[in-house]
């Protein structure tokens, strides 16, 4: 979460609590998508994900995916890459 807080300029960043996650999102846990969101959050992608030519993301209901360029995906949802993962 270190990673994750300061790709975002911030100091710390937790998980929405599961209660929170449908009101916030529009989505129900375990199908959170970056896709389709009520509102629009900060996101951001590993940087490891650029070296794929497609990925898979939450189509917003669980057990459906969509595969796409993560290029592509950024672009749709405004997201930046970064440096997220410990090595």
């Amino acid at each position: 979460m270190r990673k994750a807080a300061r790709a975002a300029g911030e100091k710390s960043a937790a998980l929405v609590p599961v209660k929170d996650i449908k009101p916030l999102t529009g989505y129900v846990r375990g199908g959170c998508s970056p896709v389709g969101m009520k509102k629009q959050f900060p996101t951001f992608i590993d940087e490891t994900a650029g070296l794929f030519d497609s990925i898979a993301v939450s189509a917003g209901e669980r057990g459906l995916q969509i595969l796409l360029a993560p290029g592509d995906l950024a672009r749709y949802i405004g997201a930046r890459f970064a440096d997220l993962t410990d090595n």
